[in-house]
């Protein structure tokens, strides 16, 4: 069975709803596939405001703006096809599909964007495998989504923001949370979100981690440890705290493996996640016709998807001649700025330099040199 549209897009997080919509109103026919059951990604587990400026969202929570996006797809007149998984990406532009987990379809378009998102790191120690280790968006969807409460006594690793946003959601789910671990000198998030944490009492420990999980069939208890300058445990700085949950807040990996089937050019980034497609300023990869949008093309915040998923809708109209080159390079202009403004400060201008040696190793692939198979 064979379905051809112009635009797939795979992934119906913020960056591909935001890419969709503006395919769409350009007039382009465009699909997209999730393997999910409820499009919007993480925005739906995010129950807190966003920060930034208002062209930004800033105030409004995480689900307010997925359902807002979902609207905005419904009149543009996006088609979403859910619990439907893309298998395989090939070169020549056809993606294996299985819908609704019952019918194998090649989808065969003319573009393609791959905004796929992010699987979140663990860590190894003994004890990792019991019921009640989880990562931090594991725990965060279980409250926000399933209204399930995954522990009562817990223990955080990690500090970013992440971390602490998902500490204080946790209290508000009715947990006590023990205590938040850093491996690193300083907190790695927001002052103002490890402020609302030490306000309600919760010890923000820098220079320690997590060295044991114990219990029978599940965690009861949780040994932590002081590390020295090599990030190693300290020998006599040992705790035991009683818990039952440890969620792991220690960074996001692109979901990249679909660019790597087709034959994507990568870079290995590891201030946005590690392997990342090469891309150009565009958000166009080394394969002619194939962007990346979102965490795929490097670990940000939801605010920047948004942007990018925008960003390669515009390229991708404009290499559907849907609007003219000057149009595209107007459009471009509004949306880079934005996006340079998104990454301003101490927690992002490090994204925005990282993101520009993206750019040069992809015009390094384009003169013969450069970038990973």
């Amino acid at each position: 069975m064979e379905k051809k549209v112009e635009v797939l897009i795979v992934g119906a997080g913020p960056a591909g709803l935001s890419a969709a919509i503006e395919v769409a109103r350009g007039g382009a026919r465009v699909l997209v596939v999730d393997e999910n059951g409820v499009a919007g990604g993480q925005l739906f587990k995010q129950i807190h405001r966003f920060f930034g400026s208002r062209d930004h969202s800033a105030g409004v929570r995480g689900f307010e703006i997925g359902t807002r996006l979902l609207r905005e797809c419904e009149n543009a007149g996006v088609e979403i096809m859910l619990n439907s998984v893309v298998w395989g990406l090939f070169p020549d532009m056809t993606a294996g599909v299985v819908f609704f987990n019952k019918h194998n379809v090649a989808v065969r378009a003319e573009r393609i964007i791959l905004s796929c998102g992010a699987s979140e790191n663990t860590l190894n120690f003994p004890g990792w495998t019991l019921p009640g280790v989880m990562g931090a968006g594991a725990a965060q969807t279980m409250m926000n989504i399933h209204r399930v409460l995954p522990g009562k006594e817990a223990i955080m690793v990690g500090s970013g923001n992440v971390g602490l946003i998902v500490g204080y959601q946790l209290i508000q789910a009715g947990c006590q949370v023990k205590a938040v671990l850093e491996i690193l000198p300083e907190v790695g998030g927001y002052k103002v979100h490890a402020n609302k944490l030490a306000r309600l009492g919760v010890e923000i420990l820098t220079s320690w981690t997590v060295v044991e999980a114990r219990g029978r069939e599940k965690v009861e208890e949780v040994v932590i440890s002081r590390v020295d300058s090599k990030l190693q445990p300290m020998a006599g700085s040992k705790r035991t705290i009683s818990a039952d949950l440890v969620c792991m807040a220690v960074g996001l990996s692109p979901l990249a493996e679909l660019a790597w089937m087709a034959g994507c050019r990568f870079g290995y980034f590891p201030l946005l996640g590690g392997f990342v497609p090469l891309h150009g300023a565009n958000l166009e990869t080394t394969l002619p016709g194939i962007y990346v949008a979102g965490d795929i093309s490097g670990i940000e915040e939801a605010s920047t998807a948004m942007e990018e998923g925008k960003l390669a809708a515009v390229s991708v109209l404009e290499s559907l001649k849907r609007i003219s080159p000057a149009e595209a390079a107007g459009r471009r202009k509004v949306i880079s700025q934005s996006l340079v403004s998104l990454r301003r400060g101490p927690y992002g201008d490090f994204r925005q330099k990282e993101k520009e040696r993206i750019f040069r190793e992809f015009e390094k692939v384009k003169e013969g040199s450069g970038g990973y198979h």
